[in-house]
């Protein structure tokens, strides 16, 4: 549904995207994930058509997005981080005008219309002046207007940007059902914006995706540094000067003492070889092995530890 392939964006001699390629497969929710200033918005820019870069190109459901950028608009539903809207209109008419402008006929307004205003959940506010709703139905708003022409493709820059934690919810949840019938791509600074609603991730710092995958791909990679927890019945200070001495690992750190059982944090090159020593150390010792096991890395640790690599 999406190609990117090789998009590099200049700002004068200013480099917001470099070389960034990937892929956006049908029905699916891909989260774009980096701090602000990485270059998510310039990228969306892109794949809109918005602006064209200065090298590469994308294709939306096979249409060029600097060859035939008509075509592609007709595709995409857009939600821009500064919400398109008309302040001084009401709901259901700037609704109307936005379908009138996307060229559709008073039957097809009539049925999308009916659509959008039950999936975005607006009826209650369909009378009312857009600039006296709250963020959060203006976000509706915004929503019901990228779309009111049955795009198969749905961008979404900062959905839930400004909402308070109930509207955070009602968003995700609507992000969630479009992907039924829609390839969505958003983007977000909030690692747990990205982990609740998206099936892959990228993750794009200063310009470059650094790392692309499934939430478990990712942690996957991570658990790659062999970091696991160790609980032994014995004192403290004497497992932990044993532990030391095992040649293969590279840390070890006690973490909490609880009823005589001492639980370390350790690293390791080889997890399976650690795990061998430790055991063989416990029976040496006759103390008393009450856990081992590899260490999930948290979402922070995930992509801290990957924008470290990108450095």
């Amino acid at each position: 549904m999406i190609e990117a392939k090789s998009i590099t964006m200049y700002y004068g001699s200013t480099r917001a995207l470099d070389r960034v390629s990937f892929v956006a497969r049908e029905n699916e929710i891909v989260g774009l994930l980096g701090p602000n200033g990485a270059g998510k918005s310039t990228l969306m820019r892109i794949l809109t058509t918005f602006i064209y870069p200065t090298q590469g190109t994308a294709k939306i459901c096979g249409f060029d997005v600097t060859q035939d950028p008509l075509s592609a608009r007709k595709v995409i539903g857009y939600l821009p981080e500064n919400l398109p809207l008309y302040m001084d209109m009401r709901v259901d008419e700037f609704i109307d005008f936005v379908g009138r402008s996307r060229g559709l006929s008073s039957g097809e307004l009539k049925k999308r219309k009916e659509w959008v205003i039950e999936a975005t959940q607006i009826a209650g506010v369909l009378k009312h002046i857009i600039s006296e709703l709250s963020l959060g139905y203006r976000q509706r708003v915004g929503l019901a207007q990228a779309l009111i022409h049955d795009p198969k493709v749905l961008i979404l820059d900062e959905p839930t940007s400004g909402l308070d934690p109930m509207q955070i919810v009602g968003i995700r949840k609507l992000i969630k059902g479009l992907a039924k019938e829609k390839t969505i791509i958003f983007s977000t600074h909030i690692l747990q914006e990205a982990s609740a609603v998206a099936d892959r991730l990228l993750i794009i710092d200063q310009g470059r995706i650094i790392a692309q995958g499934t939430l478990a791909e990712l942690k996957k990679d991570k658990s790659s540094e062999n970091a696991f927890v160790v609980s032994i019945r014995a004192p403290g200070q004497e497992v932990e000067a044993a532990l030391r001495g095992i040649s293969g690992l590279k840390s070890c750190h006690l973490i909490e003492q609880i009823s005589g059982t001492s639980k370390f944090l350790c690293t390791a090159g080889s997890y399976e070889e650690a795990a061998r020593a430790i055991n063989n150390l416990v029976w040496e010792k006759a103390w008393v092995l009450t856990g081992l096991a590899l260490k999930e890395p948290s979402l922070e640790e995930v992509f801290l530890g990957l924008f470290k690599k990108a450095v």
